[in-house]
């Protein structure tokens, strides 16, 4: 049997006061800085945690916009985008800096990372906050997506995505939480749904089509229904299936 490697991540720092009964079963986390949801007393909690539970960690910025939790496409100039990620991120590393925690890498939240996917100028955006900072950063994004093509092109380091627990169009985006059936709850079809990512390399539309997608990371979100027991589940099952996360 084949051996494989993945990662399991979860948004953290949202308000939902979840993360230490998440952490112990996560290996990376996503930590909202300022943009939709957090504030320096929650990075600085959610970082000691994911110290304490030797989880990278990363920052997940956003659209500056905590009334629609990010989740809502604003008309903002590239400058002001910019200078809102850049803030955001600098904002998480002062804490990790305090912490003696190093920034594994850059995740965007939302309707930012949605957008990113597919629009060039939020695509170039991004790149240009990943390449301002003075460490070397990993971004994690969706494979084919357009921000991850262009990171590629300057050579930064892309971890691609999927969710463990959404639902895809064929075209790989995510089906709009509008939908009934946006998103897996039942942990058996989220176990299929990531190893059929995992070792077939392809995921079942909405629609019933097989498609190819790569992700070496998987994203369960920490607001889904049951999160814990999928996190749990997917602990124990994956190993027992040939796949180590770490």
């Amino acid at each position: 049997m084949k051996n494989y490697c993945i990662d399991i991540n979860a948004d953290v720092g949202e308000g939902l006061n979840n993360e230490l009964e998440l952490m112990p079963f996560l290996s990376s986390c996503n930590i909202a800085c300022g943009g939709h949801a957090g504030n320096i007393s929650t990075m600085t909690n959610v970082v000691r945690l994911a110290k304490r539970y030797n989880i990278k960690v990363g920052a997940h910025p956003s659209f500056p916009d905590k009334v629609n939790f990010g989740r809502i496409v604003m008309d903002i100039t590239a400058a002001d985008l910019y200078s809102s990620l850049k803030a955001q991120i600098r904002a998480l590393q002062n804490v990790l800096y305090a912490e003696r925690v190093q920034l594994h890498h850059i995740k965007p939240h939302g309707a930012l990372y949605n957008l990113a996917a597919k629009n060039q100028k939020t695509a170039e955006v991004i790149i240009e906050v990943i390449k301002s900072t003075t460490l070397p950063i990993t971004l994690y994004a969706p494979y084919q997506s357009v921000v991850a093509e262009l990171a590629l092109k300057e050579h930064i380091n892309v971890i691609y995505e999927a969710f463990a627990d959404r639902n895809y169009n064929n075209d790989l985006s995510l089906v709009s939480r509008k939908n009934g059936k946006a998103i897996l709850n039942d942990k058996d079809k989220v176990l299929m749904h990531v190893l059929g990512m995992i070792k077939e390399e392809k995921v079942t539309s909405i629609d019933g089509v097989e498609v190819g997608i790569k992700a070496s990371t998987f994203c369960v979100h920490g607001d889904t229904k049951n999160a814990l027991q999928i996190l749990k589940y997917l602990n124990q099952k994956l190993p027992q299936n040939g796949i180590s996360i770490q």
